[in-house]
């Protein structure tokens, strides 16, 4: 398969020393970049690469989405959720454009381009910068005595409201295809969103959300982020802010 594959229907293992360990995210990043791949999809390798490059990079926070609309290939995704697919789904909504395939990445909540064009990636990047709101918003992550605290400041100007989400990430998982069109393949995914959270509505004012890290904990979790994002789970839009950091 050559370019991209479309379709137009459109936690946190926090380890068990996470009470002795501090941690805290609290930069601004210049873009988030949410990868929507398939296992099954022989475009998405390069993508899948180029994020993993992506996640290295400390100005970017670089999620792996994968979904679950062409298992029917021949091999089931043993990552995807369908709550990726309705994620993806409802940008194209927002968007207008009905535009939903794989290897996708969707910049800032704003636009989309192909995950494997790392030169279209930085521009849209840019691009989405400008757009009003788009990732004004510092967050501060922190862990210490085994909780999680999300610290967000008064908004300053015109900012849209939002919602808050955690998610609990595996930030490598190595995954050998037995089928499909990656048969015989081992492929490492980066960042990939393992669980999603709503810590709440936010609406410009000042808070503080803490909660306790073992409401979170499971398996495959060493790292988080934390979103705040305009419109809603349904119908996402810009992103106001994000933070990631480690938990290992």
């Amino acid at each position: 398969m050559v370019g991209r594959r479309v379709a137009f229907s459109t936690v946190l293992a926090v380890a068990a020393s996470v009470s002795t360990m501090s941690a805290a995210a609290d930069a601004v990043p210049r873009g988030v970049v949410e990868l929507f791949t398939s296992q099954g999809c022989s475009s998405c390798p390069p993508a899948d690469e180029l994020l993993g490059d992506l996640a290295k990079d400390p100005t970017v926070i670089a999620l792996s989405l994968p979904i679950d609309y062409w298992d029917y290939l021949g091999w089931k995704d043993t990552l995807a959720k369908p709550r990726h697919t309705a994620r993806q789904r409802g940008y194209a909504q927002v968007r207008g454009d009905r535009e939903v395939y794989t290897p996708q990445a969707v910049v800032n909540g704003l636009t989309h381009v192909l995950g494997s064009d790392k030169a279209a990636i930085e521009r849209a990047i840019e691009q989405t910068r400008h757009h009003g709101a788009t990732l004004l918003l510092p967050i501060r992550l922190a862990f210490a005595n085994d909780r999680l605290s999300v610290t967000l400041p008064v908004a300053t100007g015109e900012m849209p409201s939002g919602e808050i989400w955690l998610c609990g990430l595996a930030s490598s998982v190595p995954v050998e295809i037995g089928r499909g069109e990656n048969h015989g393949h081992v492929i490492t995914y980066s960042n990939v969103i393992r669980r999603w959270v709503k810590l709440g509505d936010w609406a410009g004012a000042a808070r503080t959300i803490s909660v306790p890290a073992a409401e979170f904990r499971s398996e495959d979790v060493d790292a988080v982020a934390v979103i705040v994002q305009g419109g809603t789970a349904e119908n996402p839009k810009a992103m106001l802010g994000a933070a990631l950091a480690s938990l290992r």
